[in-house]
């Protein structure tokens, strides 16, 4: 499997960012990490490689930035206005320097998106605020509200970063032309959250996939054989 590492200066966050890429041609697949995750946690928890097919027959290239929700959602040390700007800065990141550079290397204008657990929310919430720009989003074990990490503080940008929010009053056409799939299972501490959005998507009449596994936890194993799975029906 190819695989190469890259760092480069972020403008958007002032800081270097580190990203591993997985394979060499295919439709660009964006993989965040789980709560506080770095860019090699898919890789060390054998994601990756529940995929390896995929990638090696070219059909995706994995692209795994790096996270700083250690510098946003969960740095407890700033003022909750300071780690949503800070996330949005992240958002914009993603958006300038990941989605370009992955558009550029594939030739595909669009993207997958896809994380766990809280990687489910950052895949969930690109998709989400950029439809035209998103062919698929799988969420596995996905919490799309982020209300609880920011005390009690609301302002326009927390609203335009929570799903359950900004989702009802979106009308873009593009979000119908989305796959999407909300993976969790009967065990899964998330399981509310992806029932919640899945209401939201029902009362929108946007077609998804709410794959309730049986006796699976919120953890790994699941989450290894859920995303062969869902790239088997692009």
């Amino acid at each position: 499997m190819q695989e190469e590492y890259i760092k480069w200066y972020s403008p958007n966050l002032n800081m270097d960012i580190d990203m591993l890429t997985f394979g060499h041609a295919g439709h660009p697949l964006l993989l965040f990490p789980t709560s506080q995750g770095r860019y090699y946690e898919n890789k060390d928890f054998k994601l990756i490689d529940s995929i390896h097919y995929f990638i090696n027959s070219g059909k995706v290239k994995v692209y795994c930035p790096d996270g700083i929700d250690s510098l946003s959602f969960y740095n407890k040390g700033v003022h909750p206005a300071e780690r949503i700007k800070n996330h949005s800065w992240y958002d914009k990141m993603l958006l300038e320097e990941v989605v370009s550079r992955a558009q550029h290397d594939t030739g595909h204008h669009k993207v997958i998106t896809a994380g766990c657990s809280f990687g489910g929310y950052h895949a969930a919430n690109f998709a989400f605020r950029y439809p035209w720009l998103v062919s698929h989003m799988f969420s596995l074990s996905g919490a799309f509200d982020i209300r609880g990490q920011l005390d009690g503080f609301y302002n326009e940008e927390v609203y335009y970063h929570n799903p359950v929010d900004y989702l009802p009053g979106d009308h873009n056409p593009d979000l119908w032309k989305m796959k999407i799939v909300l993976g969790t299972s009967d065990r899964d501490i998330c399981r509310g959250y992806n029932e919640q959005l899945s209401e939201i998507l029902n009362k929108k009449g946007i077609s998804h996939w709410l794959d309730i596994r049986p006796n699976a936890d919120h953890d790994w194993p699941i989450w290894r054989e859920m995303l062969p799975d869902y790239l088997s029906k692009l």
